[in-house]
């Protein structure tokens, strides 16, 4: 067995991971980097596209914005369509002037894996986390395996990076974690279309026949999805019908049909909401999806992530210049009041948007709220705060 020592060992080269290396590497503490997927699969992997003012501002402020703030897009605000008509809010004009830039995670990836190379701080793909113990002492360590080889990774700290059924649970006792958990009674159809986006802005939408969500990754691509029912599956949609069907529920009196191209990508994802608490055991750290799941309606995912890097960095550098543990005695605490807001606003969006099959009560409530949002300011103030920069509220 190959032995590695470090400061931090950290599971997980997804958006939490990487950034979490790159800030403490900025921050002089020694760490390593455990990816069980190959790095193309990483850098391929697409997954949210919203970046919240304040997390794009943090991605900047380390050194890994360059990219996003040459080729993002910078939008300020969103559209609701509902009962065939279009509604815009105004996020920045209600949210202090802030924005959100539309960004693709896996081109975050990409920022964040090629300065971690320039660096030559260690990052190892390919390497399967087989266990992860003594986290409740001063000297845990982690366990994997690369290539046919075993290595053990001997560390002051674990950050659990690696999603929710990574090793990272499996070295919490049972009678430790608890799991809060709640699966929609619908899943999205997503496609990646090369097609020039036909508007400038996001749309979520309500049709009687399910959600809609028209979004983008640059002035050539587009990322499109459907509500669709929980048992859905692929092979019952073929791109004219997909693409009819996009057209059917954003229409408008107003508006013209979206723009169609060639297919690249598509996957049926599952709706579901995820807490874990505590967020930490021992020496123990877990952040990102290994600690929470949103919906995502409320463009969420991603930037809860980022924001609990943010908290464990200061609260490690914070351990290693001045020997004071506080921080990360409130890691779990400061980052679940954030997680917890983060879950109400997808969940309410989520709700707001996704017409109820069987039940007509629900429906009116639901046009209600969307009536509610589009018309009165105060409604549209807070959706406004809590989509544009839900992070610093």
């Amino acid at each position: 067995m190959r032995e590695i020592r470090t400061q931090v060992a950290i599971v997980g080269a997804g958006p939490a991971g990487l950034l979490l290396g790159h800030m403490l590497h900025l921050h002089g503490i020694e760490n390593v980097i455990l990816e069980h997927r190959s790095r193309e699969y990483v850098e391929k992997r697409v997954r949210a596209g919203v970046i919240e003012f304040g997390i794009a501002n943090l991605l900047e402020e380390v050194g890994a914005g360059e990219r996003m703030r040459r080729e993002g897009l910078v939008h300020r605000g969103i559209e609701l369509r509902y009962d065939h008509s279009a509604h815009r809010i105004p996020l920045s004009d209600l949210a202090d002037g802030k924005s959100y830039t539309v960004y693709g995670q896996q081109e975050v990836v990409k920022d964040l894996i090629a300065l971690r190379v320039d660096q030559g701080s260690p990052l190892h793909f390919e390497t399967e986390v087989t266990s992860i113990g003594d986290v409740n002492t001063s000297r845990p360590y982690v366990d994997a395996v690369s290539d046919g080889e075993e290595i053990r990774v001997h560390a002051d700290f674990v950050a659990g990076c690696d999603g929710s059924f990574g090793a990272s649970h499996r070295a919490f006792p049972s009678d430790v974690l608890r799991r809060f958990e709640r699966v929609y009674p619908f899943s999205w159809l997503g496609i990646l279309a090369e097609a020039a986006p036909a508007t400038e802005e996001l749309i979520y939408g309500r049709h009687e026949n399910g959600f809609v969500l028209y979004s983008m990754r640059s002035p050539t691509i587009s990322r499109l999805y459907l509500g669709v029912r929980p048992d859905e599956t692929l092979d019952r949609w073929s791109d004219d019908q997909i693409w009819d069907e996009l057209a059917e529920r954003l229409s408008t009196n107003e508006r013209p049909e979206v723009n169609r191209g060639p297919i690249l990508e598509r996957g049926i994802t599952a709706m579901r909401s995820i807490v874990i608490e505590p967020m930490r055991y021992g020496r123990l750290f877990l952040a990102g999806d290994a600690a929470h799941i949103v919906p995502p309606t409320g463009a969420k995912g991603m930037n809860l992530a980022l924001a609990d890097v943010r908290v464990l960095a200061e609260a490690l550098d914070t351990y290693y210049v001045k020997s004071d543990e506080s921080l990360l005695d409130s890691y779990s605490e400061t980052c679940l009041e954030r997680v917890w807001r983060a879950e109400e606003f997808s969940n309410y969006m989520t709700q707001m948007l996704h017409p109820n099959f069987d039940d007509d009560f629900e429906n009116g409530v639901q046009r209600a709220r969307l009536r509610q949002a589009t018309r009165t300011r105060e409604t549209a103030t807070v959706l406004s705060r809590n989509y544009v920069d839900l992070n610093t509220m």
